[in-house]
C-alpha cells in the first residue's frame, strides 16, 4: 500500500503514516519527539555520502519508520505540552489571586496601623492638653491658696496687733497700780 505523502514509496507492512501501532511495539523506537527527530539526524548524518554530491544515500523504509513514529509521537505530545501550559496557566493565575490577596491585606494592615498611629497622636495631643491645663489649674490654686493663707496670717496680725495692744495696756496699767503701791 503506497501513501499519498510518499507516493514513491513502497509498501510498508500495510500502515499509513498516521498508524503507529507497528512503531510503537518496536523496542528499538527513540522516546519522544525529540528523540525521534535525533535518530532521524543520525540516519542523515550517518548515511553514505554520494560521489561529487552533497546528496546522501538513506534507507528510504528506515526515514519513512521514523516519519511515522514522529506522527505517532507528536499528538501525544501537543496534549502533554497543552496540560503543561493550562497547568502553568492555573499556577500563575494562582499566584496572582494570592499575590493581590496579599497585597490587599497589606493594605489593610497599612491603614490599620495609620489609623491606629492617628490615634496615638491623637491621644499624645490630648493628654498634652490635659497636662498643660491641670499644672494651669494647679498654678491657680496655688496662688489662690497663697493668696488665702496670706488673708489669714494679715487677720492674725491684725488680732495679734489687737491683742498685743491690750496686753501692753493691761501691763501698763499693772505697772502703774504697782508703782501707786509702792509709793
Amino acid at each position: 500500500m503506497t501513501d499519498a505523502r510518499y507516493p514513491d514509496a513502497d509498501e510498508r507492512d500495510g500502515r499509513g503514516p498516521h498508524d503507529a501501532a507497528g512503531a510503537l511495539d518496536d523496542p528499538h523506537r527513540p522516546e519522544g519527539l525529540t528523540g525521534i527527530l535525533e535518530a532521524l539526524e543520525q540516519t542523515v548524518t550517518s548515511a553514505r555520502a554520494m560521489p561529487m554530491s552533497s546528496s546522501v544515500l538513506v534507507n528510504r523504509a528506515e526515514l519513512l519508520e521514523l516519519l511515522d513514529q514522529a506522527y505517532a509521537v507528536l499528538p501525544t505530545q501537543l496534549t502533554q505540552a497543552d496540560e503543561v501550559l493550562a497547568g502553568a496557566d492555573e499556577v500563575l493565575a494562582d499566584a496572582q489571586r494570592q499575590a493581590e490577596q496579599v497585597i490587599a491585606t497589606a493594605r489593610e494592615r497599612a491603614e490599620e496601623l495609620v489609623s491606629s498611629e492617628q490615634v496615638v497622636v491623637a491621644a499624645r495631643v490630648r493628654a498634652d492638653e490635659i497636662v498643660a491645663e491641670a499644672e494651669r489649674t494647679a498654678a491657680a490654686m496655688r496662688r489662690d491658696a497663697d493668696d488665702y493663707c496670706d488673708r489669714r496670717l494679715a487677720d492674725f496680725e491684725i488680732d495679734l496687733g489687737k491683742v498685743l495692744a491690750q496686753v501692753q495696756a493691761g501691763r501698763a496699767k499693772l505697772a502703774d497700780r504697782l508703782g501707786d503701791d509702792e509709793m
